[in-house]
């Protein structure tokens, strides 16, 4: 007869989730997985597999629980622009205050990993097509309704939103000058129109 798992593997995924997030992938062991997670290290390789496998299922988890909501964000109907203005908003703000210094997983996983792992490197970038994608939609909304100067390029304004945002990320983790992401915001904001 077949033993009952010991633990929920959810709540497992989403501690290891938060593990990675405030260490990164090379800097989290097996030892402090198993502490964390309070599972043995034979009930994690059962489960989730390598701790590489569980890294990219807890990048995964990451991305269902962010691209849905910017997704949601960017595409209320009414006035596109001002959605767009205030997620760019938000990102500088919490780039500032980013008192834990972790970042946003997604990037962190961009610059750690993604240059040598091609399996994140593709989650990153799905994550960041969808983040464009939803730009440019948004922005596609905001030339039609007047909100946006006609000649302006939506998916190009999209993908200098998206390096601004990843930047911002970056920037924020370093915990240097907090004014910057905000600065860097408002003069991107202001270039729209």
């Amino acid at each position: 007869m077949a033993r009952t798992k010991e633990f929920d593997p959810d709540a497992a995924l989403q501690a290891a989730l938060e593990l990675f997030w405030e260490r990164g992938y090379e800097a989290t062991t097996m030892s402090a997985l198993v502490e964390r997670l309070g599972v043995a290290r034979a009930g994690i390789y059962a489960t989730f597999g390598s701790k590489h496998d569980l890294y990219l299922l807890a990048l995964r988890r990451y991305g269902e629980l962010c691209d849905p909501v910017l997704l949601e964000e960017l595409s209320r109907p009414g006035p596109a622009l001002p959605a767009v203005r205030a997620l760019v908003g938000r990102f500088a703000a919490e780039s500032a205050c980013d008192e834990l210094r972790r970042g946003c997983f997604m990037t962190n996983t961009a610059v750690e990993l993604a240059p040598h792992d091609s399996a994140a490197a593709r989650r990153v970038e799905a994550s960041w097509s969808v983040l464009e994608t939803a730009l440019t939609s948004a922005l596609l909304r905001a030339r039609a309704q007047g909100e946006l100067p006609a000649g302006r390029d939506p998916r190009g304004l999209a993908r200098m939103l998206l390096v601004l945002l990843q930047g911002m990320r970056v920037v924020g983790k370093a915990g240097a000058d907090p004014e910057r992401a905000r600065d860097a915001a408002e003069q991107v904001l202001a270039l729209m129109g």
